[in-house]
């Protein structure tokens, strides 16, 4: 059962690296360094998709994680 769950959370966990990674930045590191004053008001489309997805995979990755505490 614990194979099983560690395997799950390691696809869990790629999936999620690959969901921050195609999330766009509104504020990038130009801003860090004296940018200009653009700002991002809202996520829109296929980047609304991929940020709440962002959130389940992390919410499930935390429940794997404490589950394979647990047995």
């Amino acid at each position: 059962m614990q194979e099983y769950l560690l395997i799950i959370q390691i696809i869990v966990s790629i999936l999620l690296i690959i969901c921050i990674a195609l999330q766009q930045r509104g504020a990038a590191l130009g801003s860090a360094f004296g940018g200009g004053g653009e700002f991002y008001a809202s996520r829109r489309g296929l980047q609304k998709k991929i940020f709440y997805a962002t959130i389940i995979l992390s919410a499930i990755f935390i429940i794997l994680g404490i589950l394979n505490l647990l047995i």
